[in-house]
């Protein structure tokens, strides 16, 4: 069986070489000077007595191939703000996800939630270039970084004014995840080296957590039986993306998948 995330990160690592050839660190630290703060994006997701939904942008995936051939960012932005989610994730993998980061633009003009920037963080030039793109944060795959890069990348990212969502699929991770103060911890229930999805990933970490530190729980989040599920568990927020991606409606299909009815979701459109 091949190593997805082996295979990804390889091709990561030959598109990092020349992106920072063709648009040096000194450019992306002069245009993120012209950018306005970031969004708060822990605090967007983290409410009181409530599930939030970070919502996911994507084209394609390792799993799943084409997703979706309708790929307007912005509308599709618009569908999830006005469906209720508190923060949008995008995914700016190009190769295996379909992303552009430019894009990241697009989804801002259109509305004013946080987003994260969905990728393979394994270098520095990566959070500066989130920053410059307008992105408000990002995610840390733990399993990539030592502990020590992953503090720096964490203390690089508070410089940047930006949150880190730090997510872990395995006690190891979660080990280094804690040492490093991460302030938020997203348990993947999806394995990157084989892509199978197991929900019991969060049930069996999720206790390993200190009760005061926001959880979101990401992969695998297809219907409300889940949401209801990880909501008992203590669960901050879900992370979801394909389930939307593929549905014609995506409005019909979140409210679906969070239990929302229509008043529920105008009124988490208006917190957010």
């Amino acid at each position: 069986m091949k190593d997805v995330l082996k295979e990804i990160i390889g091709k990561k690592k030959e598109r990092l070489l020349k992106r920072m050839q063709d648009l040096p660190q000194e450019s992306l630290l002069a245009k993120i000077q012209t950018r306005n703060s970031p969004a708060p994006f822990v605090k967007s997701i983290n409410k009181p007595h409530a599930i939030s939904l970070i919502a996911e942008i994507k084209q394609s995936s390792p799993s799943c191939g084409l997703i979706r051939q309708d790929f307007d960012c912005a509308r599709i932005a618009v569908a999830l703000k006005e469906s209720g989610a508190a923060a949008i994730s995008f995914l700016t993998e190009e190769d295996y996800f379909s992303g552009e980061i430019n894009r990241v633009e697009e989804i801002k003009k259109a509305v004013d939630l946080p987003v994260l920037r969905k990728d393979f963080i394994i270098h520095p030039y990566q959070i500066y270039e989130a920053r410059a793109f307008g992105c408000d944060a990002l995610l840390l795959i733990a399993e990539l970084l030592s502990q020590q890069a992953l503090s720096e990348f964490l203390a690089l990212a508070a410089a940047l004014n930006m949150d880190c969502l730090v997510e872990v699929n395995n006690e190891k991770d979660l080990k280094k995840a804690l040492k490093v103060k991460s302030p938020l911890i997203g348990i993947n229930n999806r394995n990157l080296h084989t892509l199978e999805v197991d929900l019991k990933t969060t049930q069996r970490l999720f206790p390993l957590i200190p009760k005061e530190k926001p959880v979101v729980a990401e992969s695998g989040i297809r219907a409300y039986q889940d949401v209801l599920f990880l909501k008992v568990l203590g669960v901050k927020s879900v992370l979801i993306g394909e389930a939307f991606m593929e549905a014609p409606d995506i409005k019909a299909k979140v409210r679906e998948i969070m239990g929302w009815s229509n008043e529920d979701t105008t009124y988490a459109a208006e917190r957010t």
